[in-house]
C-alpha cells in the first residue's frame, strides 16, 4: 500500500469511513491516483477527482457529514490552493461593485433552468422553515411568513429587499402583508424574473449595488446576501441598512454563519460554485454593525438548512431528466457534491443559520421576539 494511500485510509477510517468499504457512507475507489491528488490539491482534488469519475458514494451526505463531524478535513495537509485563496482574500477586497458580479455572472445568470429543476415553486435560494413542514414549498412559505411576522410589517410600510433574488419575498410581502417593496440586485437576468413575478403588485426591481443606495425604508431584508459580499463589505453592508432605514424601522439579515471568523472560503466552493464568498461569524458581525444598529434578536436554526438542501437534491435528481440535455455528466456530479456537502454543514453543526433582528439607537420600543 502507498504512503498516500495509507494515510488518505486512515484518515478517512478516523471518520468511521472505509475506501469500498460496504455502508453506503463509505468511498469506493475507481482510480488509485485519486490519494496523491487528495493530497496535492486538497478540496479541490477531492472535489474535481468525483466530478471526473475517480471515486463514488451512494450517500454523499453521510461520507461528509463524517469527514466534518470528526474533522477528517482538518487532516489534510494545506496545499498551495488554500495558500493561493487565503492571500487573495488577505490583499484584496474580492467584493469590489466589479467582482461582486462575478458571482452573479458565475452562478445566478447562467442557469435559471438548474435552479427552476433544484428549487421551491418561488425560488427561493436560502433555507426553509421545516418547524411545521412537511414539504419544501411549505418550509419555504413559513420561512417568508416568519420573516414577514419579525419584521412586524403591516399594510403601507415601505420595504426593501435587498439582494431579492427571483423575487419571492417581496412577492409573498406585498401579496400577503400589503407593503410596497423596493428589491435590489446585481443580477439582470435574477432582475427580469423578479419583474415578471411581481408583476400587477406594488413591487420595483432596481439593478443596483447595495453601496449606491440612499433611500428610506420602513423595514429592511437582507436573505442570504450577507454570504456572498466578502468580510472587508460587513460594516459597509451594516452603514447600508443603518443610512436607508428610518429610525422607528426594523431590519433583518437572514445568513448562513460559521462557527469561526475566516477570510477565505473553502477553494473548491470558491472555483465552482460562489466565487468570492465567505461565511461571517458572529464576532464579524456584531463588529460590523457596532455603532450603527441594535441587536434585537438571533436566532439559530441551521439544522433546517440540512433537510432544505436534501430537499433540492432530490428535486434536483427527480428533474434531471428534463434539463440534462444542456450540461454533462460532470455537471451533474458537481451539483450532487456541492448540494451533499452543504447538507453535511449543517448536520454536522459546521454551519449555521441565522436570523438576526436589528434597529436603530434611536428605535425606543420594546422589540418582542418571534419563532
Amino acid at each position: 500500500m502507498g504512503s498516500s494511500k495509507q494515510l488518505i485510509t486512515n484518515m478517512l477510517a478516523s471518520g468511521g469511513i472505509a475506501v469500498n468499504g460496504n455502508n453506503p457512507w463509505d468511498m469506493q475507489v475507481h482510480n488509485e491516483k485519486l490519494y496523491d491528488r487528495i493530497l496535492s490539491s486538497g478540496s479541490i482534488g477531492l472535489g474535481e477527482s468525483y466530478m471526473d469519475g475517480w471515486w463514488d458514494c451512494e450517500a454523499l451526505d453521510e461520507l461528509f457529514f463524517r469527514i466534518q463531524y470528526h474533522r477528517v478535513d482538518k487532516m489534510i495537509p494545506q496545499d498551495l490552493n488554500t495558500l493561493f485563496y487565503f492571500l487573495k482574500s488577505k490583499f484584496l477586497n474580492m467584493q469590489t461593485k466589479d467582482r461582486a458580479k462575478e458571482v452573479v455572472r458565475r452562478h445566478y445568470d447562467l442557469m435559471d433552468d438548474v435552479f427552476e429543476a433544484t428549487l421551491d415553486k418561488r425560488m427561493l435560494y436560502s433555507c426553509g422553515y421545516w418547524e411545521t413542514a412537511t414539504t419544501l414549498d411549505e418550509s419555504q412559505d413559513a420561512k417568508l411568513d416568519l420573516i414577514c411576522r419579525k419584521l412586524k410589517l403591516e399594510p403601507g410600510m415601505r420595504m426593501l429587499d435587498m439582494g431579492c433574488g427571483w423575487g419571492g419575498l417581496a412577492n409573498f410581502a406585498a401579496e400577503k402583508y400589503g407593503v410596497t417593496v423596493v428589491g435590489l440586485t446585481i443580477s439582470e437576468e435574477q432582475a427580469v424574473v423578479a419583474r415578471k413575478v411581481n408583476e400587477g403588485l406594488p413591487v420595483e426591481i432596481r439593478v443596483h449595488d447595495y453601496r449606491d443606495l440612499d433611500d428610506k425604508f420602513d423595514r429592511i431584508a437582507v436573505i442570504a446576501m450577507t454570504e456572498h459580499i466578502g468580510y472587508r463589505n460587513y460594516r459597509a453592508l451594516m452603514e447600508t441598512v443603518a443610512k436607508n432605514l428610518t429610525d422607528d424601522g426594523i431590519a433583518l439579515i437572514h445568513t448562513i454563519g460559521g462557527n469561526y471568523p475566516t477570510k477565505i472560503t473553502d477553494p473548491w466552493i470558491d472555483k465552482y460554485i460562489f466565487p468570492n464568498g465567505m461565511l461571517p461569524s458572529a464576532g464579524q458581525l456584531s463588529d460590523a454593525w457596532k455603532g450603527l444598529l441594535v441587536l434585537e434578536d438571533w436566532h439559530n436554526f441551521g439544522p433546517d438548512y440540512d433537510p432544505t438542501l436534501m430537499a433540492w437534491l432530490k428535486k434536483f435528481e427527480d428533474n434531471w431528466d428534463s434539463i440534462k440535455d444542456n450540461y454533462d455528466g460532470t455537471f451533474y456530479r458537481m451539483w450532487r457534491y456541492y448540494l451533499s456537502c452543504s447538507a453535511a454543514s449543517f448536520r454536522s453543526k459546521k454551519n449555521h443559520l441565522w436570523q438576526i433582528v436589528l434597529t436603530k439607537p434611536a428605535n425606543l420600543g420594546m422589540y418582542k421576539s418571534v419563532r
